[in-house]
């Protein structure tokens, strides 16, 4: 259980970053959450959160911007008295052909998918204790390139696997946990499961179907509790067998 754990999710106002700031606040942790532009569904979720007994507290702020990220981590800790679990949720996927991508797409892609989770792990460390965690969310495309035109997302969430292991051997003496979770196609309003790759993507997993945000935010929640407490550096996919 998480009584008495302040958690810190990027991007929670939607899709996984929905299902994990709500999976940790029925385990008990109250939870600070961001977003961009969802103002209705992150009081929606704050909400949620508050009706499960537990405090909510959300902010605008895009991750693209450095600034407002660290911000966002100063703001959680000092609205909560402390912070002890941060999942690095938010992101974005722009895809087509290496040649087609503009630069923008690739700042805009490197800057949100890896400098962001650097910044927020930077800002959060600052007020962890022992026992603290960082949960970083990336992509079953890291392990695989199961179809043309995943470079730059791709390449994104691959660094992400640098950062983890990284932060799991500087900070381990400090009893502070890193590690990161690979989903694979899951039901979100960016990735439906009746969208136009949705069956290609089926496909290529061994189960031959989408999951689901909860299935993700329950290896979030594990990694997140005391069970996690020995397992750091690790990467994990909940991917249907998508890198199988």
């Amino acid at each position: 259980m998480l009584d008495g754990k302040v958690a810190f999710v990027t991007g929670g106002s939607r899709g996984i970053g929905e299902a994990v700031a709500l999976r940790l606040a029925e385990d008990g942790a109250d939870v600070a959450l961001t977003y961009r532009d969802s103002d209705g569904r992150a009081a929606d979720v704050v909400d949620r959160i508050t009706s499960l007994g537990r405090r909510a507290w959300a902010v605008r702020a895009d991750s693209a911007d450095p600034a407002a990220v660290r911000d966002a981590v100063d703001q959680a800790a000092a609205e909560f008295g402390r912070l002890d679990i941060v999942v690095n949720n938010a992101g974005i996927g722009v895809l087509g052909p290496v040649e087609d991508l503009s630069l923008e797409d690739i700042d805009r892609v490197l800057n949100i998918n890896v400098r962001a989770p650097f910044i927020t792990s930077q800002a959060a460390v600052r007020h962890m204790a022992e026992g603290g965690r960082i949960i970083s969310i990336g992509s079953c495309m890291a392990e695989r390139a199961a179809f043309p035109g995943g470079s730059l997302y791709s390449t994104s969430k691959t660094a992400l696997t640098g950062l983890t292991k990284s932060l799991a051997r500087e900070l381990g003496p400090r009893g502070i946990t890193a590690n990161l979770v690979h989903p694979g196609p899951t039901e979100t309003d960016m990735n439906p499961s009746d969208g136009p790759s949705a069956d290609m993507q089926k496909g290529l997993t061994a189960l031959g179907r989408y999951g689901q945000p909860s299935d993700v935010a329950a290896t979030v929640a594990h990694l997140a509790g005391d069970a996690g407490r020995y397992i750091t550096g690790a990467t994990i996919a909940v991917d249907g067998g998508f890198a199988a």
